[in-house]
């Protein structure tokens, strides 16, 4: 099972003190120590650096074996929640409609769901050509499809809390985008979609699903274009946060100083871009989204057999080396 997958390969710091008090509390019949056992019952929250070395272990065998999945509630993508559908920004890009009051909402959406669709900006989007004096790039269609394939997959790897590790999460967003990350400059949709089945193939993120997943990430970023450009603003919106939060937590922490500052340089970076790019997002017809989620539509298409192509390739070079051809052409 996916998710299963996707908590083994998450630091522990990133698994919720609510998972870890339900483990305890699973287990505390027979396997907990002493100490442990007064804390939890005294009602006092225990983190993981409170468990003795034994209970780590156990704790982490519970991890390798799956026993965590069934305390953990699946995460919905907020994309593809109705209540998405309804994402409404002011001609400034800033929040229309506020949450109103559980009892005010309609039946079919609770407030839980409504607040899990992150808000839009809390201040007015500046026109893009006070933030810039050149023309927008061509290529932006495809840096805006890079940097939501990175955020997409970055909510489904924190099971949709990127709040539990920000930092965590900004590395693996640098990590993945290639544009955010890397300053690349992808000019093509097929480009960007096959860098990003390379990356998920590798083995820092293989275990948390392979091709698979990373084709199932493809989809996400097509529901989100789908939605249109108030969603669009909300998601990025919802990663310039993270962006910050990660910033944040990079000033706190102590690594060496040129480790911190190159951290933090790569930071700002991808921060100032998304902020540019979500300016940009807001200024595009409507019509553009339906015409690009096509295109991305089309060349996961495309992806896949170059995919499969590559790795035909690999199998017959592995066969010739042992002087037999697995795959003929035809």
């Amino acid at each position: 099972m996916l998710l299963v997958v996707v908590i083994s390969c998450i630091s522990l710091r990133c698994i919720q003190l609510k998972i870890l008090q339900n483990w305890l509390e699973a287990f505390a019949d027979s396997t907990l120590s002493e100490e442990t056992m007064e804390k939890l019952l005294s009602g006092q929250e225990i983190s993981f650096d409170d468990l003795s070395l034994e209970e780590k272990k156990q704790f982490h065998r519970a991890i390798a074996y799956g026993e965590l999945s069934k305390m953990i509630k699946p995460w919905d993508p907020w994309w593809s929640k109705p209540s998405a559908r309804k994402i409404r920004l002011s001609s400034e890009g800033t929040q229309l409609v506020q949450l109103l009051p559980e009892k005010e909402l309609p039946d079919d959406i609770g407030a839980e769901e409504f607040s899990e669709v992150p808000t839009g900006p809390e201040t007015p989007l500046p026109p893009l050509s006070s933030l810039s004096s050149r023309e927008p790039s061509p290529l932006l269609t495809v840096h805006l499809v890079d940097i939501l394939y990175s955020y997409c997959f970055t909510l489904r790897l924190y099971n949709g809390d990127w709040r539990s590790d920000a930092l965590g999460s900004v590395t693996v967003v640098l990590s993945l985008s290639s544009v955010l990350g890397q300053g690349a400059q992808p000019e093509t949709v097929l480009e960007a979609l096959s860098h990003f089945l390379e990356q998920v193939c590798c083995p820092a993120y293989r275990h948390v699903g392979g091709l698979q997943f990373g084709l199932s990430v493809i989809d996400d970023v097509i529901s989100l274009l789908s939605l249109g450009t108030s969603a669009l603003v909300c998601a990025l919106c919802d990663m310039h946060r993270l962006i910050q939060e990660g910033e944040k937590e990079a000033r706190s922490e102590r690594p060496r100083k040129s480790r911190r500052d190159g951290i933090r340089r790569a930071i700002k970076l991808a921060e100032r871009k998304i902020y540019f790019i979500m300016c940009w997002v807001h200024e595009q017809p409507e019509e553009a989204w339906s015409s690009l989620a096509a295109i991305v539509r089309a060349e996961k298409a495309s992806a896949m057999e170059f995919q499969s192509s590559n790795k035909s390739e690999k199998l017959n070079n592995k066969a010739e080396a042992k002087g037999k051809r697995l795959i003929e052409e035809i």
